[in-house]
């Protein structure tokens, strides 16, 4: 049951996107259910977006005062044994204020890239970002925006370069999309090849654990690196239950402390 349930978009999902751009409800479902994994559909759906005039932040799920006390105690314990800014990738940032947020607030220091596969949605949270600017707590920290296919971390970031991947709603787009769930799970594997051994990746998800732990663990076994997987409930949005899964590589025995 739950696994048949993880690629269906709720009602809620929809309403809520509906409410974010002016497509026929036909158009609406052609293009987000079938085709969240396209670059053009979110290119369509933000450049619909900001005709609108005014930016605003579109948040999948919530932002990230609801988030914060997940992540901001993980920075904080990753910063006890590294030396020097930790790398943190919002992966399928879109337009959400969660990247920025964390580069204003977090008081250790963190070099923030923001990446996306749309150009547009890229284009318009750099500039917002720029245009609203707040200097950081700590004065070491970076914030940067990429265009990229999140299919492809390996090639931009390398082997072993990442303390910290985001993941809000990147996945769940995925999966419930027609053609997106090989490349939600080339995504997670993609994700163990580019983390420090000390780093950890955080999904975000309305996914019941019931379904989402079984295809994280499927997904740690196919990409043949140990990693361990765990769920923290989040709390309840209107009405619906969040969770955040944990993902940690394994540190090999010659690599401990």
């Amino acid at each position: 049951m739950w696994l048949m349930n993880r690629f269906a978009v709720s009602l809620r999902t929809l309403q809520k996107l509906t409410g974010a751009c002016r497509w026929h409800h036909t158009s609406l479902t052609n293009e987000l259910i079938e085709n969240m994994d396209k670059k053009a559909t979110w290119d369509r759906f933000y450049t619909e977006n900001a005709s609108k005039g005014n930016f605003k932040n579109f948040e999948w799920f919530f932002g990230f005062h609801s988030v914060q006390d997940f992540i901001l105690p993980v920075l904080q314990t990753m910063s006890h044994s590294h030396s020097g800014p930790l790398h943190i990738l919002d992966m399928g940032c879109g337009t959400s204020a969660l990247g920025p947020c964390i580069y204003r607030n977090s008081p250790c220091p963190v070099k923030v890239t923001c990446a996306d596969i749309s150009p547009v949605a890229v284009q318009l949270l750099e500039e917002h970002t720029k245009t609203t600017p707040a200097e950081p707590q700590n004065p070491s920290s970076a914030l940067a925006f990429l265009e990229l296919d999140c299919t492809l971390l390996k090639g931009h970031f390398g082997t072993r370069n990442l303390d910290l991947i985001l993941d809000k709603g990147t996945t769940d787009a995925l999966v419930r999309s027609k053609e997106g769930r090989v490349k939600a799970g080339q995504i997670v594997q993609q994700c163990l090849q580019v983390l420090r051994p000390s780093g950890s990746l955080l999904q975000f998800s309305d996914e019941d654990p019931d379904a989402r732990l079984v295809w994280l663990e499927t997904e740690v076994r196919t990409a043949k690196l140990a990693a361990d997987v765990g769920v923290q409930e989040v709390g309840e949005l209107r009405g619906v239950s969040y969770f955040c899964y944990q993902i940690t590589p394994r540190i090999a025995p010659h690599l401990q402390i």
